[in-house]
């Protein structure tokens, strides 16, 4: 299998990607992020990983149609590529593995504590 290289905000764009299906575009995934996340990103930092995801060919792009909203500009939108779903799939059985073999360790906290 081809080595998948995904850093930690590539595989976070990319679940956004996945979770906003048709309608992932840069500023609504930059404000996807920040709603599940409470995260603040820049614009740039999404669109430098959108790119970077999208030569990694996880992810295509489309043109859409120009809108007055955006003075005639077109959006660009992102879907994930059969590549992209199964990078995702690996990347959470991977984390799945590793957190079943965390020990179970008695911190000495009441079940009832929060965290």
């Amino acid at each position: 299998m081809q080595r998948i290289n995904l850093g930690e905000f590539e595989e976070l764009v990319l679940l956004i990607v996945a979770i906003l299906n048709d309608n992932a575009y840069g500023i609504s995934v930059m404000e996807e992020i920040e709603a599940q996340t409470g995260r603040k990103i820049n614009i740039s930092a999404v669109h430098s990983a959108l790119d970077r995801l999208e030569s990694k060919d996880f992810l295509k792009s489309e043109v859409g149609g120009a809108t007055n909203e955006r003075g005639g500009r077109r959006k660009r939108f992102f879907t994930v590529t059969v590549a992209g779903n199964k990078a995702l799939n690996f990347v959470r059985e991977q984390r799945n593995r590793l957190h079943e073999q965390i020990p179970n360790i008695d911190f000495g906290l009441n079940q009832y504590a929060s965290i």
